[in-house]
């Protein structure tokens, strides 16, 4: 399902004399089946404007077209359960959504509130506990006696059960250590290659460069660039200072290496890019 905003404004309060402008005519596409990683310091939008991609905000003016439904201010409440079951949101610390006394129960939650028979629930919630890595011997358990990575998996197949074509991620590895970091990477890429669009919102670059096929940047509710990982951290120093953004470690690294006198071809994505071009820096002198 690709995904498409049209000069998308949104106010909290709008029409009030409270109201804040939060998102500013956002024009940006995210494509089917590939992974759109949105970027910018906290305060920026990015989590504002995911939650419009299944309605939980509408649109103050402009509209999102979310494959052939069209989201606008005007759309109503009971419009919006087909598309609901069709994107689903991973919200940072989603662990703090589990509810159920058992693991299984809460993962047949979504299918069951889409109208699902239990028997159909169960096999859903089932394929899901198996996709993210949750052993059947813990199924029968209550959530709360899990592990915050084991709870977090858990709250992923909460959202993947009722199987959407759409799946939003927001800091999914926030909190994680490394090891529950790179076995989420390695989830977002198996949804990927099931033909899902992914939305990722990341604050570590190099979670970026491991998974996205695109990079949204939002600076002050505007989208700012939208160019591919390879475009985008080749760009002038100056400008991810300006946006108060980082680099993945590779190209601090190079920086560091620039400062002494070391000027690599390119700005390397990954560790193993970056001893290749070392290499060959020092093949050619």
């Amino acid at each position: 399902m690709a995904i498409t905003f049209e000069q998308v404004n949104f106010s909290y309060g709008a029409g009030t004399t409270l109201a804040q402008s939060v998102l500013h005519d956002i024009t940006v596409d995210m494509p089917t089946g590939k992974v759109t990683a949105i970027v910018g310091q906290t305060g920026s939008g990015k989590s504002t404007l995911i939650q419009h991609i299944n309605g939980l905000l509408k649109p103050t003016s402009g509209q999102i077209r979310i494959d052939d439904f069209e989201l606008t201010a005007s759309t109503k409440e009971k419009e919006l359960v087909n598309l609901r079951q069709k994107v689903g949101i991973v919200f940072q610390f989603p662990e703090n959504q589990l509810f159920a006394n058992t693991v299984l129960e809460d993962v047949m939650y979504a299918p069951l509130n889409f109208g699902e028979t239990k028997e159909a629930a169960k096999s859903d919630a089932a394929r899901a506990l198996k996709r993210v890595g949750v052993s059947e011997d813990l199924w029968g358990k209550s959530p709360f006696e899990l592990s915050g990575g084991q709870m977090r998996r858990v709250a992923m197949a909460g959202t993947l059960a009722s199987n959407p074509s759409v799946v939003v991620m927001d800091e999914p590895a926030a909190g994680l250590d490394p090891k529950g970091q790179a076995e989420l990477l390695s989830i977002v890429l198996e949804l990927k290659n099931l033909g899902k669009t992914i939305i990722f919102i990341s604050h570590q670059m190099d979670h970026v460069v491991a998974v996205a096929d695109q990079v949204v940047v939002m600076n002050e509710g505007r989208v700012v660039a939208k160019e591919t990982p390879r475009q985008l951290f080749n760009r002038e120093l100056s400008w991810f200072q300006t946006m108060k953004l980082d680099l993945p470690k590779a190209g601090q690294l190079a920086e560091k290496l620039k400062e002494n006198g070391v000027v690599l071809s390119r700005r390397p994505l990954d560790l193993t890019e970056l001893a290749e071009l070392i290499n060959q820096e020092i093949g050619h002198e």
